[in-house]
């Protein structure tokens, strides 16, 4: 169920982010003149990006994230219904039906939102429900094991991972994609510090679909993205050297993410490359948390499986 559910969450995010980029006009003709479209007036004859494909990204995501919800709520009723309780499991399951409930009421708001902060709130829970899925599949199939690195080096990578997702998110809300149109290039006295208040509404100049104004935070989640391999990379390699496969993927990912990066600003935000920035985003979330935190049993004695919990006996390495 626990695999079932981060499949689902990753798909809700993957549609969501594509609703919210096809939005902001990623794809539209002509282009850019029709970027940041939903901010302002556009001339007759622009084109919405493959309308169709957004109307039905709408209903898909509706329907996954009932399916998603019920799932949920049989994960929560099964955790607190087991004997003995699965309890460590069912706070995950809690936690992803509060962020559930959450997004649900976030999403009346959402999809005329014109404040970067819903932008943030959707995107941030969305990918919080993903991690927190991830975990709890990861705690009711893995035996009991050593950290591969310190645990404070993961908390600080974690909180280094959630800042430039939020500067990402803050970068598509703020329409600021073009903002710094040149790889080598990009001048952030020319931006301002609004673009780094998620309560201001970005202004949008129908002459100049570059949105110089986004500059600013343009810069410096490029700039975060250097902090991110700077702290991420030596600790997956720390990882991967102990034996930990987590370890090997967060490198792979980390160097997938910076070529997307890379790719997004010379193609000009091509659609595919941005979906596939956020869905990357998500992944190096989950594989951090994968590799926090001592997956112990619920209640019983530290490291003690579930099956050797309901047992009672538990099975040490001489008797296996």
């Amino acid at each position: 169920m626990a695999l079932l559910c981060a499949a689902l969450i990753l798909a809700i995010t993957s549609l969501s982010a594509f609703i919210r980029l096809s939005r902001a006009g990623l794809g539209c003709e002509p282009w850019p003149q029709c970027y940041g479209q939903s901010l302002r007036e556009m001339p007759q004859g622009t084109a919405q990006p493959v309308a169709g494909l957004v109307a039905a990204a709408r209903l898909a995501h509706r329907a996954v994230a009932v399916a998603a919800l019920l799932l949920i709520i049989m994960m929560v009723m099964t955790t607190l219904a087991s004997v003995p309780m699965l309890w460590q499991e069912g706070r995950m399951a809690l936690g992803l039906l509060a962020l559930a409930l959450f997004l649900a009421i976030l999403g009346r708001w959402t999809a005329d939102a014109r404040v970067p902060a819903v932008v943030l709130a959707n995107l941030l829970a969305g990918f919080a429900m993903f991690a927190l899925s991830c975990r709890l599949v990861r705690s009711t199939s893995v035996r009991p094991a050593a950290l591969p690195v310190p645990q404070g080096w993961i908390w600080l990578a974690g909180a280094v991972l959630v800042a430039q997702i939020a500067l990402g998110g803050l970068v598509s809300a703020g329409h600021a994609g073009l903002s710094c149109p040149e790889l080598t290039r990009c001048d952030p006295s020319v931006g301002t510090w609004q673009a780094l208040n998620p309560w201001h509404a970005p202004v949008f100049d129908s002459a100049d679909p570059t949105n110089p104004a986004g500059a600013l935070v343009h810069f410096v989640h490029r700039a975060g993205s250097l902090l991110v391999l700077a702290v991420l990379l030596p600790l997956g390699a720390a990882a991967w050297r102990r034996g930990h496969r987590g370890g090997a993927v967060l490198v792979l990912l980390l160097g997938t993410q910076a070529a997307l990066g890379v790719l997004l600003v010379l193609g000009a935000l091509p659609l595919p490359l941005a979906l596939a920035h956020n869905v990357a985003a998500a992944l190096l979330l989950a594989v951090l948390v994968s590799l926090a935190g001592r997956w112990r049993g619920s209640g019983g004695a530290p490291g003690a499986t579930n099956q050797e919990k309901v047992s009672g006996s538990p099975v040490g390495p001489s008797a296996r």
